[in-house]
């Protein structure tokens, strides 16, 4: 896709971190925006803000976990804008905890955000982005795909394991068929993002895990990302280049992925368990 100028981008999870950074990116690059959140209070400030940046912006309260819901944030952006060529399915939680410990409602909530969340993004976008010659996916996992293993936080790689696979999968489609429209993978790793903080848009009924070791872990998460994390800003702009050059992975943590597939190819070669992961690595 390498025209972005006055073209229509929608943005899941589009109020803070990653997305909101992304819509701010597309809108210096002269896009119209649609910004997507759950929390209606951030996602009207962050709307105001794109729109201070010189954009045409529209915000719509979407819970992506509805299929519904989702159909309605392109019914939106057709009749706000006549067309939409770029979608970037952002939005993503994490709850967790021992594995016998987390409530099948946390893994609900997790499935459904994450992996749902993306499946429902491509298959209500898709057949609006392929009526132009060019137009892209981008849909955000992590280096959690290839690094599994992260003590309490098994939902959440199992689901961007799961949007790894379905990434992939369509990305073999599209260009065995000649669609006109590329996408990627965007796979982070530490980002100055409020990630350890998700629990914070849990579904009533839920309540984040008190385990000792899940606390520490969490708060360990957020030390390491706010010292040593990239800007959201370094990942939109890396994830902006990839959509102009139709190329499939973004890994703003290269070795970070590399070292987990190659633990893994290990793991398949020598029959040998790895170490468990340690948070941020």
């Amino acid at each position: 896709m390498k025209v972005l100028n006055q073209r229509v981008a929608v943005v899941t999870g589009a109020a803070s971190g990653i997305g909101l950074a992304l819509t701010r990116r597309l809108a210096a690059e002269g896009m119209h925006l649609v910004l997507a959140d759950v929390e209606p209070d951030a996602l009207e400030q962050a709307t105001a803000l794109v729109r201070a940046d010189g954009a045409e912006a529209i915000g719509v309260r979407t819970d992506v976990r509805d299929l519904g819901a989702v159909q309605e944030l392109a019914a939106r952006t057709i009749e706000e804008f006549g067309a939409v060529h770029l979608v970037c399915n952002n939005a993503g939680v994490e709850t967790g905890g021992s594995f016998l410990e987390i409530p099948d409602g946390a893994w609900q909530w997790v499935m459904d955000v994450n992996f749902y969340g993306v499946l429902h993004g491509c298959r209500v976008f898709l057949p609006l982005l392929a009526q132009h010659p060019q137009a892209h996916i981008v849909n955000t996992a992590s280096v959690a795909a290839f690094t599994s293993g992260t003590a309490t936080m098994t939902p959440y790689c199992v689901s961007k394991s799961a949007i790894l696979s379905l990434t992939e999968s369509l990305a073999v489609e599209l260009h065995t068929a000649g669609s006109t429209v590329g996408i990627s993978l965007l796979a982070p790793g530490p980002v100055k993002t409020r990630m350890p903080d998700a629990e914070r848009n849990m579904p009533d009924g839920l309540e984040p895990a008190r385990e000792p070791h899940r606390v520490a872990l969490m708060e360990e998460l957020r030390t390491k990302a706010q010292q040593a994390g990239l800007e959201p800003a370094e990942v939109a702009d890396m994830t902006v280049q990839a959509i102009r050059d139709n190329q499939f992975f973004v890994l703003p943590h290269r070795e970070m992925a590399l070292a987990g597939v190659r633990r893994r190819l290990q793991w398949m070669e020598t029959g040998e368990l790895p170490a468990p992961r340690k948070a941020g690595t």
